[in-house]
């Protein structure tokens, strides 16, 4: 019996997809408890309505990314902090701070988690950070930090 996946089935497939199980293991187990549906042409209609829809919002994410990554090249995100001795920091820059001047600064809108820090930012100076922004999408957030006055 075809069915469609409603949620993920461990050793069937994810949600969404169409799989061939047996007419017990469908009857008993999967339509019971809402984890798959029959596969009738409505069904199927839709599962494919569904799937176009997630493969467009992809591909609408995936080009809103590239364009964040061209803004990027653009911007010198410039970040002030407390001075310790001999051009050391109180603390580091961290990927808050960062997003936030790139908000600030630019109205560029990236996740503090989407930054990565390769190694802590404790001196002034000026750094490269990268913003792996999903979809294979990667950019370079230009960061120079400045002793606070």
């Amino acid at each position: 019996m075809k069915v469609i996946l409603m949620q993920d089935v461990k050793g069937q497939g994810k949600k969404g997809q169409m799989v061939e199980v047996s007419e017990g293991y469908a009857r008993n187990f999967l339509l019971p408890r809402k984890l798959a549906a029959a596969a009738t042409a409505d069904a199927i209609n839709t599962m494919n309505l569904k799937e176009k829809a997630r493969r467009a919002e992809e591909q609408r994410q995936k080009a809103e990314a590239e364009a964040t990554v061209e803004k990027l090249k653009e911007c010198m995100v410039k970040v002030t902090a407390k001075a310790g001795s001999g051009g050391r920091l109180f603390g580091s820059v961290t990927t808050k701070e960062i997003s936030e001047g790139l908000m600030k600064q630019y109205n560029v809108d990236i996740p503090k988690q989407k930054l990565v820090l390769e190694d802590p930012i404790k001196a002034f100076g000026s750094y490269q950070i990268k913003a792996k922004l999903g979809f294979e999408v990667t950019g370079t957030v230009y960061v120079s930090v400045y002793e606070e006055k």
